[in-house]
Formats: C-alpha cells, sequence, structure tokens
C-alpha cells in the first residue's frame, strides 16, 4: 500500500472558511469551473490546495491510461481506450489516489495540451499522441500558482478546459480527444499583477483571502504549525478522524449532487440577482446554480434553498462586479443577502406550489403580470 504523503490536513487550517468552502464545493461538482484564490503570501492558499488533493476519495481508472478515463463514463473516454474497446480488447481497472498536478508558470501550449506526431502520421498513418499536463490532471487537481503570471493563451486553454471537461488537439486534419475534467485552483498575489477581466470572469468562483488578525486564532496557527513541524506524520494522525469525516461527506456529495433538484423561484432568484447587479454574460447565472446545488449536496439535502443561493453567489459575484476609478469590487455578504430577500419576496406568496410544473411556469407568470 502506497504511504499516504505527511500533506498538513485540510481540516487543521484555522479560519479561511469561504475558501476552503469554494475549494469543498468544487472538488463535489468539478463541473463547476475551478477557484481563484487571490490574496498575500503566507495566508495558507497552496497549503489548502495540496491539502484538498490528499483529502479527495480514491476513484476507478482504465489502469494503463494516461488519461485517467473513468470505466464507468464510457461517453467520455479517450479516443484511445474507445478504439481499444471497440476492437475487443480487456480494460484493466485499477483504484488510485486524485492526482494533484502543478502546472509551471512558463508551462507552453504543448506542455499543456499535449502533441500529435504529425511526422509518424504522415509516413506510417499510425496517430500517435504524447499527452500533456491536462491528461495527468483529468479527474484531479491542477493548481497553477502565481496564474497571473501565466500566459494569456495558456490561461485560456485551461478554462476551457475546465468549463467542457475534454481537451482537443487538432494537427493538419488529424485530432485527437481525450476528457480533461479537473478542479482548477488558481492562486496569485494581487500586489504582482491582475488577471485581466476577460480571465477574470472565466474563473467560476473567486475568493479574496487576508492574514487572520484575531490574536487568539494567530496562536492556534503558531500551535499547530509547530506540531506539524515537529512530527508530521503524528500531527496527520491527530485529525485522521476529522479528515476521513470530510472525505466521506465529500464522497456521498458526489453521489447526490446530480439528483439535487431546484425551482422556478431558484432560477428566477438567481437570474433576477445577476441581472440588478448588472453582470455581464450568463456565466454567473449557471455557476450560481450549480454551486448551489454542490453546497446541499454537501449538507446531504435534494432541494436547494435560499442560503444556498447566497452562499453560491458570494463566491460567484464579487469578481464579476463592474470596476472603474471610483467603483470598489467588492460586495458584502449582508448586501448580497438584502438583494437576494427582495428578489424572493418580488416573487409573490402563492407561487412555489406550481413552480416545478409546465403549467405551474404559466401561471406564475400571468400572476406576476396581472397581480
Amino acid at each position: 500500500m502506497t504511504r499516504r504523503p505527511s500533506v498538513y490536513p485540510f481540516t487543521a487550517i484555522v479560519g479561511q472558511e469561504r475558501m476552503k468552502r469554494a475549494l469543498i464545493l468544487n472538488a463535489i461538482d468539478m463541473r463547476i469551473g475551478g477557484v481563484l484564490i487571490r490574496g498575500e503570501r503566507g495566508t495558507g492558499k497552496s497549503t489548502a490546495a495540496r491539502a484538498l488533493a490528499v483529502l479527495l476519495p480514491e476513484i476507478d481508472v482504465i489502469a494503463d491510461s494516461p488519461f485517467g478515463d473513468d470505466p464507468d463514463e464510457p461517453s467520455t473516454w479517450s479516443d484511445e481506450v474507445r478504439e481499444r474497446f471497440d476492437k475487443g480488447e480487456e480494460l484493466p481497472i485499477a483504484r488510485r489516489k486524485t492526482r494533484f498536478v502543478d502546472l509551471p508558470v512558463s508551462a507552453t501550449e504543448d506542455r499543456v495540451v499535449g502533441t500529435l506526431d504529425i511526422e509518424k502520421a504522415i509516413q506510417k498513418g499510425e496517430r500517435h499522441f504524447d499527452p500533456g499536463v491536462l491528461a495527468n490532471a483529468n479527474r484531479g487537481i491542477l493548481y497553477v500558482d502565481e496564474v497571473n503570471l501565466l500566459d494569456d493563451h495558456v490561461v485560456d486553454l485551461l478554462l476551457d478546459s475546465a468549463a467542457m471537461g475534454v481537451n482537443v488537439v487538432e494537427r493538419e486534419g488529424i485530432s485527437f480527444t481525450h476528457p480533461a475534467r479537473f478542479i482548477l485552483v488558481g492562486t496569485m498575489n494581487p500586489e504582482e499583477g491582475d488577471l485581466r477581466p476577460q480571465l477574470l470572469d472565466r474563473f467560476a468562483l473567486s475568493v479574496e483571502v487576508h492574514g487572520i488578525q484575531s490574536a487568539d486564532e494567530r496562536m492556534l496557527i503558531l500551535e499547530r504549525h509547530i506540531g506539524y513541524e515537529a512530527d508530521a506524520d503524528q500531527f496527520r494522525q491527530q485529525w485522521d478522524a476529522e479528515e476521513q469525516k470530510l472525505s466521506a461527506q465529500i464522497a456521498a456529495a458526489r453521489e447526490l449532487v446530480d439528483s439535487v433538484t431546484y425551482s422556478r423561484r431558484d432560477l428566477y432568484a438567481i437570474a433576477t440577482l445577476t441581472s440588478n447587479l448588472h453582470i455581464d454574460g450568463h456565466r454567473a447565472d449557471l455557476v450560481i446554480l450549480k454551486t448551489a446545488r454542490a453546497q446541499a449536496a454537501f449538507e446531504g439535502r435534494t432541494q436547494i434553498n435560499q442560503r444556498d443561493i447566497l452562499m453560491a453567489a458570494e463566491l460567484a459575484i464579487p469578481h464579476r462586479l463592474k470596476r472603474g476609478p471610483f467603483a470598489d469590487a467588492q460586495m458584502s455578504v449582508t448586501a448580497l443577502e438584502d438583494q437576494l430577500d427582495q428578489v424572493m419576496s418580488e416573487w409573490g406568496e402563492g407561487d412555489e406550489a406550481s413552480e416545478m410544473s409546465e403549467d405551474g411556469e404559466q401561471s406564475a407568470v400571468k400572476k406576476k403580470a396581472n397581480p
């Protein structure tokens, strides 16, 4: 059995609840689209990302595939595995820990997406693909420190894959496709320059972290880190019960998230909230819905509520607010809650029962048009 690395336990991190929540929700549903963590040095950004990978449940993979294909999801298989299956080859299955892949700032496009051997294709008629970082990160965590210093084109590629869950490489009329669904975690220090607004918007969630000011909590951080540095293995053992509990909760939420339902009132609340805040595009609306469903699943529920929407909006909206020389692109939780309360009250008291049916959709619209 492979010895578990002595990474600092996720559950031992003091404070930074919003950052931890954003990471956990992405772990529950990778389709959310990743998280950008902004903050000064020494605030636990990379520690939390690495700790999450150790925390995540083991996964079943097709053992000899470099893409970590999911044996239970044939629709997502890479071209290579699908071709082998069509030929009647046996596909061995193995179980492994979730991978943590660290992308260097100097990474090039070929290093990220992989390369096709055009010479071999032309001379021998064989399609040969050399996997890149996206293949290695499939179904794992792709971590990019100082993402603001990465080439914009490479950031675009990462965000495309995080959103679509697939990597397609095309050269000279030859193409290769493989799954590329991963938890994208980007960290940065705003003092070293920010991301362009177009790239900032494409990160599904964003959190800002700051050094903790409470003397009691700072002392607790000191005590825990001293204990970790003195004996990392023993320190992990002390937190093992908490780690196992959270790991099991994430695993259960992954199984539940696709069953989480929502009403038309919920959709109206999300759409009106983003509209009132003048959020460009529709990406934020989708992100809030996905994140709210993951939050409900994390708490073991199959129906989202107003609190789930609020918690999702906290993570999905602030980095999308308009920025200008006289505008502060920050919004307090209280302000978001007030906005959401107002939206919910606008919907009307008697509409909830009819929200889930097509007839209910028509009656709800009529009621609002003719109170």
